[in-house]
């Protein structure tokens, strides 16, 4: 097999979290391109990324889930085997973010948090690597982790603390998952120009404050993730386990 053909994701299926807009729709439309089939999971419509990806001829399905409740796990594994009939891939992209100073953080603010970016990131990983056990053929998580899984940040304690857990269970699924030929590894995005980045972007001062340190000059966009979506996601990395990779611009090494 040559190197490029490692990278393909033919006969592959994926379900990706948070795939509605933004980073988890680049992320969902990388892996069809690679030629993997979709099942989309997101609490709102998703008629964008369904057309995007209906227009690479792959097999897509859309989940929509509230995945602040534990019972959207099993909604999402069972749909996804009896639409798509199995489980290779698991991107855990959905994410949320609350601002405010920590001596005024509220309790709920913490939990709605975590829940989303940690709890149910645990527990549908761990569904999912049941299946992919089962099945006996290996398969790939992946987590998006955070420039806040390296650094403390300010007026975001529940976020930071998620994305730094997302960093230890990512080591801890590889530890116990590599056994049976599934690799669990992390993106941490740079600033990105989402709709979590958008009270940043719309402040002039902190906008150029962060520009002014990244390297590359510029906020990242959804198309610089796709390159170590698919990479991770393929058998290109079948010796790269329990890492987090930066995709930064370059932030981390200033």
């Amino acid at each position: 097999m040559g190197i490029l053909d490692q990278f393909k994701l033919d006969g592959k299926v994926a379900i990706v979290t948070g795939a509605a807009r933004g980073l988890g729709q680049g992320l969902a439309l990388a892996l069809a391109e690679a030629g993997a089939d979709i099942a989309a999971v997101d609490v709102i419509e998703q008629n964008e990324t369904r057309s995007k990806i209906e227009v690479l001829r792959r097999r897509f399905t859309t989940i929509q889930a509230d995945l602040s409740d534990s019972a959207s796990i099993g909604k999402i594994i069972d749909s996804t085997l009896k639409t798509l009939g199995r489980i290779d891939i698991l991107f855990n992209n959905a994410g949320i973010i609350r601002r405010a100073d920590l001596i005024d953080f509220t309790e709920k603010d913490w939990d709605d948090v975590m829940n989303i970016n940690l709890r149910t990131v645990f527990f549908l990983s761990q569904a999912a690597a049941r299946v992919m056990i089962k099945q006996g053929q290996g398969g790939r998580i992946i987590n998006t982790a955070s420039m806040l899984s390296f650094q403390g940040g300010i007026r975001v304690p529940s976020y930071t603390a998620s994305k730094s857990g997302i960093m230890g269970i990512t080591r801890l699924f590889a530890n116990e998952l590599a056994p049976h030929r599934i690799n669990v590894n992390a993106i941490a995005p740079g600033y990105m120009a989402t709709d979590n980045t958008a009270p940043l972007r719309a402040d002039e001062k902190r906008s150029a404050a962060i520009l002014e340190r990244i390297p590359a000059g510029r906020w990242g966009t959804p198309d610089d993730l796709k390159g170590v979506a698919v990479f991770l996601a393929s058998s290109a990395s079948d010796y790269v386990n329990g890492y987090t990779i930066a995709v930064d611009g370059g932030w981390l090494a200033r």
